[in-house]
């Protein structure tokens, strides 16, 4: 019994730990443009900085923000690194057996390929995506050879430099590699995921009930679309 009573307390505790702390460490991967990326002062900026600290003022948090890979952001939320993701993370049901969300920040988005060349044939391509993203599970299943990269820019490169075909990622991240001019949508547009949320360890439901109450307020004033317009243009979906 006691044994069972001292484990009721250790979970109680870690329910806790993220808002018995000074400060609410928000883990970003700062390569994912717009939606975060590090500036030339080497601070993380981008749309989830500017919403995220907006969320910690209206939940009157005190927050400072972390930089993790990407195939590590997710353990590493576990390990207790940091108490929040903030990085283009698309709420999944597979994800969501590890850790829990935030209600969404974006609208279900597609994703999208570029090619050099707008001719390319999709069917047994070669087809680049940063690792264990939604994209790279769907190009595994769709008959592609599926090539892996650990950032979203290798991933572009890789098209670029003729290592692959075509590169698949949410239409919102590739779109400022489109303008660029050099490459071309191809293919349909494919819908994947939720949106995008914020990522907690599922002990922490006092912070999820916090965050969700401010981003419930951005959209209910019209301030998250407003930012979402400056970040992605005035054609993305909004609330």
């Amino acid at each position: 019994m006691k044994k069972l009573l001292l484990a009721a307390s250790a979970l109680t505790l870690c329910a806790s730990a993220a808002l018995a702390q000074d400060v609410v460490r928000m883990g970003t991967e700062g390569a994912y443009p717009p939606y975060n990326y590090i500036d030339d002062n080497g601070q993380v900026a981008g749309f989830e900085r500017e919403l995220g600290d907006e969320l910690c003022a209206r939940a009157e948090l005190t927050c400072e923000w972390v930089t993790n890979d990407w195939d590590s952001i997710i353990p590493n939320l576990l390990s207790g690194n940091y108490d929040t993701i903030m990085a283009g993370m698309n709420i999944t049901e597979e994800r969501a057996k590890t850790i829990d969300f935030t209600e969404n920040y974006t609208p279900p988005a597609a994703s999208k390929y570029l090619a050099l060349d707008e001719t390319t044939d999709l069917k047994g391509a070669m087809v680049a995506a940063q690792v264990n993203t939604l994209q790279s599970e769907y190009v595994a299943s769709a008959g592609q050879t599926l090539m892996e990269f650990a950032t979203l820019d290798d991933s572009v490169a890789a098209v670029r430099n003729g290592e692959a075909d075509a590169v698949f990622a949410d239409y919102d991240a590739l779109k400022p590699f489109a303008e660029q001019g050099d490459l071309h949508w191809v293919g349909k547009d494919v819908q994947l995921g939720d949106g995008v949320g914020m990522g907690l360890r599922k002990s922490d439901t006092a912070l999820k009930a916090k965050f969700n109450t401010a981003i419930e307020s951005m959209k209910k004033d019209g301030t998250l679309n407003e930012l979402i317009v400056k970040y992605f243009g005035d054609d993305a979906q909004t609330y």
